[in-house]
């Protein structure tokens, strides 16, 4: 991919950045996304010297010490990233579709989350300055059969990190397959990097084009939307509190191997509409397409990441529609 316009290029670009030895320098991709941008704002809050990558530009914000690198990690020259030297990486560049795939996402996904990962890891492996790994991962990694189930009235079933893996899907096969290679390069080449997985679970957030924003825009612009299997219950969770998550768990230096990411609550479709009008905010028309087994019934069993951090995600359902309502009413993009 062509490098973008000299506007847009990064304050870094190929040199090596000025940085005092005593800095904490962190590398985050996927920088511009819903997460992202939330977790290089903690980064940045905390006096961490941040270098952010990502196809996109940085949505408006306080980015004011922020070296961003707009570019592709799939084919970018990765020259910047050693020459940065990170002690800390937070890999959250990905892609994906949530249930069954395009055709065109084949090849979307190999790229974005395999091939990217691959030349992230590879680039950095042979670096002693990094010290930890934070992979944002996800909990599409299980099994689905463990909790897929006949009858909507089933209770939800809590995934832990014992629960057997078999990818739902391309997303969590690639996911599953970096995994796999970070813990390859902890066995040989770099046996000294602390590696977290995050399996996160679904995730919404301001500017996000996840299920639960689109549906409070379509609400707010009396747009109609359609829904499926109004029982499923999914473990939601608030992208403010996912980033908050990561950088507790990349500050415990006991914190190693998989860690489920979730609110540890189960929350039907029916329930979010009804907080969403609550808000007052209802879509203009409910494209009702009918219940059909399988259901999901998933929940994250949370007790390893609140034993190891003594925290967990605490942002209501409530809460997290609220602050969706206000950025959306506000027209910001941060």
């Amino acid at each position: 991919m062509a490098w973008a316009d000299s506007a847009l290029r990064t304050q870094c670009s190929r040199k090596r950045i000025e940085r005092s030895v005593s800095s904490k320098r962190v590398l985050v991709t996927g920088a511009a996304g819903v997460i992202g941008r939330q977790l290089t704002s903690k980064l940045l809050e905390s006096g961490a010297e941040v270098l952010s990558v990502d196809r996109e530009p940085m949505p408006p914000g306080n980015w004011v010490d922020l070296h961003h690198e707009q570019a592709d990690l799939s084919e970018m020259d990765l020259e910047v990233l050693t020459n940065f030297a990170p002690t800390a990486v937070f890999h959250l560049a990905a892609s994906f579709e949530r249930s069954e795939e395009s055709a065109a996402y084949w090849s979307v996904g190999w790229r974005d989350d395999v091939v990217a990962s691959h030349r992230v890891i590879g680039a950095l492996a042979r670096q002693t300055e990094v010290e930890t790994f934070v992979f944002a991962s996800s909990y599409l990694v299980y099994d689905p059969l463990s909790y897929l189930v006949k009858d909507s009235r089933t209770m939800p079933v809590a995934v832990d990190e014992s629960t057997q893996v078999a990818p739902r899907n391309l997303c969590g096969a690639g996911k599953y397959y970096t995994e796999r290679e970070l813990r390859y390069v902890g066995h040989t080449s770099q046996p000294d990097l602390r590696v977290v997985n995050a399996r996160i679970f679904r995730v919404f957030g301001r500017g996000s084009r996840d299920v639960i924003s689109r549906w409070v825009r379509a609400g707010i612009a009396d747009q109609p939307i359609e829904v499926f299997n109004r029982s499923n219950r999914f473990d939601y969770l608030f992208a403010d509190d996912v980033a908050e998550t990561l950088v507790r768990l990349e500050g415990d230096s006991g914190a190693s191997g998989i860690y489920n990411v979730g609110s540890g609550r189960a929350t039907s479709i029916d329930r979010v509409l009804a907080v969403m009008a609550q808000q007052g905010i209802a879509p203009q028309r409910i494209s009702d397409t009918g219940e059909t087994a399988p259901f999901e019934a998933s929940v994250a069993d949370i007790s390893r990441l609140r034993a190891q951090i003594g925290w967990t995600p605490d942002t209501t359902l409530e809460e997290g529609i609220e602050a969706l309502v206000e950025h959306e009413l506000a027209g910001s993009d941060v």
